[in-house]
């Protein structure tokens, strides 16, 4: 079973695979669209992110304002010698200055948190830019090669248009019917007919020859007598 499911999934890999090739613009289309949903959620994380910084700065200068006016309020107990108040406000500036130690921690660690998603959410924001330009770029350069290979194959002769292929087909037509007139001919003069014509007008040509040399001869026959008598 394992086997077969191999197999099942070898030509399915090579039938998506041949689907790839013959339309990249879905392959493309496909990682932007992987780029932008993860842009979509990191967005999201880093406005989490951002809000805990915020919030953390927030109570950082809130105590740190409070300890600024406990430190105010022990100057004065320290003033006036009033150790009762000044012995709590202590108690109270101590406290407020170890968590204000805390928080500058805390706000330290959740800025640079911020800073580096914000970095994250910039860098695939560039690659899917880049991915978009590039997109284009090779799409357009497929369609120009795509061009140039239609065009080579036109002049080579292998790929003709349905004008090209009817004008062949009208030269052809038309020399057949001269080659079916020149047959006429050559038969009718290679016929019986025609060769016995052709001795009757030889025959006629032999008769009137004949004929004209007799009359020449006649001719000279008379003159001869003529000549005879006048002597």
């Amino acid at each position: 079973m394992g086997r077969v499911w191999n197999l099942i999934k070898g030509f399915f890999g090579l039938f998506v695979s041949k689907v790839e090739q013959e339309h990249p613009e879905i392959v493309y289309q496909n990682s932007i669209d992987s780029l932008t949903q993860k842009a979509v959620q990191l967005r999201q994380a880093a406005a989490a992110i951002i809000r805990r910084r915020d919030e953390i700065e927030e109570r950082y200068e809130n105590k740190a304002r409070e300890a600024k006016e406990i430190d105010a309020q022990l100057q004065v107990a320290i003033q006036n010698g009033d150790e009762e108040i000044g012995t709590l406000l202590v108690e109270k500036k101590d406290a407020l200055d170890a968590e204000v130690s805390d928080l500058t921690v805390e706000m330290e660690q959740a800025r640079a948190d911020a800073n580096d998603v914000k970095s994250a959410l910039l860098k695939i924001q560039a690659e899917r830019e880049k991915l978009v330009a590039e997109k284009d770029r090779m799409i357009g350069k497929l369609a120009s090669a795509q061009a140039r290979v239609k065009i080579q194959e036109q002049l080579d002769g292998l790929s003709l248009d349905s004008d090209v292929k009817a004008l062949d087909n009208v030269r052809t037509h038309i020399k057949n019917k001269i080659a079916e007139a020149n047959l006429g001919k050559e038969l009718s003069e290679s016929s019986l007919d025609a060769r016995l014509e052709k001795i009757k007008s030889q025959v006629g040509s032999v008769q009137a020859q004949s004929k004209f040399q007799q009359m020449r001869q006649q001719h000279l026959n008379a003159q001869n007598q003529q000549g005879n008598k006048s002597l």
